[in-house]
């Protein structure tokens, strides 16, 4: 029977989703974590690997002679030496459609969070604020309606079209910056803009895009100078994206009014972050993909990567 090894299975499975599906495929070996030092002797006669952030780099492939398959469990793919798997004959998919619209969900709750503070409010009537007024209403913070302004998405694919529609149906203007400017968005007064104009016109800006050498950093102290100080920046993309030095001392120094961000350069995140301190800076633990819909479409997906890899014809196929 078919060896499976899961490496890092606990996020795609805390214990509402079962492997079922997967595990119907052959004989499975589910790990929640595993540390670079265990991987290869786990992965030792499997034909089947699963991993979603453990590193599979060539070292670890060149010694697992048993190795038929790579099954991502999650869209991007960077954990794994590719091309090295090519050389070597060895299948890699991943999943590339699943948390679509969890994720563009995801970004219109923190920003509704950010314009509302529905959570500060709370905890200052638990605290005893609203007793002691003397007024039926009071707010903290100053409150806003997102209809009138203006969303600016950096990359618009699958996800962010579908934040765009989400901004739209608030009756909010949506620009965009993509490299591809293929097909422009089906809402009233959307507009391609450059990346520069994007930052200068937009109340939200919305990262959508993919990290490579190119992209690496480029939210920094320059790009951030062009936004409007009552500016928000939302990142649910890749947390590299962003130089975080920068966009820290940005919120510090009340260049722009806040940063909403799901991703960080290092997961988890470290004590010593400067977003830990800055000011307006709102941040969930890497969560927007993570809805049990989501992650139930994702193991479903997996399971028929498999499938169609034991059948002899991958699906899915990346590099």
């Amino acid at each position: 029977m078919t060896r499976i090894v899961v490496l890092d299975g606990y996020t795609l499975n805390p214990g509402d989703n079962p492997w079922d599906s997967v595990s119907s495929h052959g004989e499975i070996e589910i790990f929640d974590r595993t540390l670079a030092s265990e991987t290869v002797e786990r992965c030792l006669g499997a034909e089947i690997v699963l991993t979603n952030k453990v590193v599979l780099d060539r070292d670890v492939i060149s010694r697992l002679p048993e190795l038929k398959f790579i099954a991502v469990t999650a869209t991007g793919y960077n954990v794994v030496d590719v091309a090295y798997a090519k050389e070597r004959g060895i299948s890699v998919s991943n999943v590339p459609i699943y948390s679509t619209e969890s994720v563009a969900q995801h970004v219109m709750a923190m920003i509704l969070s950010f314009v509302h503070r529905p959570q500060q409010h709370h905890d200052a009537i638990q605290n005893g604020e609203w007793a002691k007024r003397k007024n039926f209403s009071f707010w903290l913070t100053p409150l806003s309606e997102l209809s009138g302004k203006t969303m600016g998405i950096v990359g618009l694919g699958r996800i962010g079209r579908a934040t765009a529609k989400l901004a739209a149906a608030f009756g909010m203007k949506v620009v965009a910056h993509s490299r591809t400017q293929t097909q422009p968005l089906a809402v009233d007064g959307f507009e391609w803009l450059s990346l520069e104009d994007t930052f200068k016109r937009s109340d939200f800006i919305s990262l959508h895009c993919p990290q490579t050498a190119d992209t690496a950093g480029f939210v920094n102290s320059d790009l951030i100078s062009k936004m409007k100080s009552s500016a928000v920046l939302i990142n649910t993309a890749r947390g590299g994206l962003v130089n975080e030095s920068d966009l820290a001392d940005a919120l510090s120094q009340g260049k722009i009014a806040g940063a909403l961000l799901d991703v960080v350069s290092t997961e988890p995140i470290e004590p010593t972050s400067p977003l830990l301190n800055a000011k307006n800076c709102l941040i969930t633990p890497h969560i927007a993909w993570a809805t049990l819909e989501a992650r139930q479409r994702l193991m479903q997906m997996t399971a028929e990567n498999i499938a169609a890899f034991q059948s002899g014809s991958p699906i899915n196929l990346v590099g």
